[in-house]
């Protein structure tokens, strides 16, 4: 018989134990076994729960840009010039906050782990539009295969919903973002 290995933190509610006593009677089956698999969805909710609030902290993100760049520390990635190069154009870095490492994670490394399949204004797909210009998710595509057609329709799907004319959904900030993606991918096509 299957064993789960339970967290401390894992309970049934007294809700859930009437339900299982209740269908253990009408369909004729072991309440321990309806139990187990109770305790296996909860902890597996647990730990995925878990896995994707996780935030990285500030050495995995340095790390992870030192690594991006070929450097070692924070003075070598300031003096290297495709750094400088890459983050022209950007207001001044303050490499003592964590916001700093964050926002350099997401625009060279991509989306951190604990802001994948966000949801709430702004996201489509999965994606947060004002902190991602990640326009193939953003719009589903594949960049591999998709052809111009598919990226003018999925452009268009978006801006059906988006676009500021439509009384229900529309949105101009998220359309114009849209439509600066669906710009750069038909101009790199």
């Amino acid at each position: 018989m299957y064993q789960v290995a339970l967290a401390p933190q894992v309970k049934l509610a007294p809700q859930v134990k009437t339900e299982i006593d209740r269908l253990a009677q009408a369909r004729q089956v072991d309440a321990r076994l309806l139990e187990e698999f109770a305790y296996f969805v909860l902890e597996t909710s647990v730990q995925t729960s878990k896995k994707k609030a996780q935030a990285l902290k500030i050495s995995e993100l340095k790390q992870a840009i030192y690594e991006y760049f070929n450097v070692k520390n924070t003075l070598d990635l300031r003096k290297s010039g495709a750094f400088q190069m890459a983050t022209d154009g950007m207001e001044k870095l303050d490499f003592r906050i964590k916001q700093t490492w964050e926002k350099l994670y997401r625009k060279f490394i991509g989306i951190l782990p604990n802001e994948r399949d966000q949801e709430g204004y702004g996201c489509i797909n999965g994606i947060d539009i004002f902190k991602y210009f990640k326009p193939w998710q953003v719009f589903g595509l594949d960049p591999k295969v998709a052809t111009k057609d598919d990226i003018k329709a999925a452009y268009y799907q978006l801006s059906k919903i988006y676009h500021p004319d439509n009384l229900e959904s529309g949105d101009r900030e998220i359309f114009e973002q849209i439509e600066i993606m669906y710009k750069s991918i038909i101009a790199g096509f």
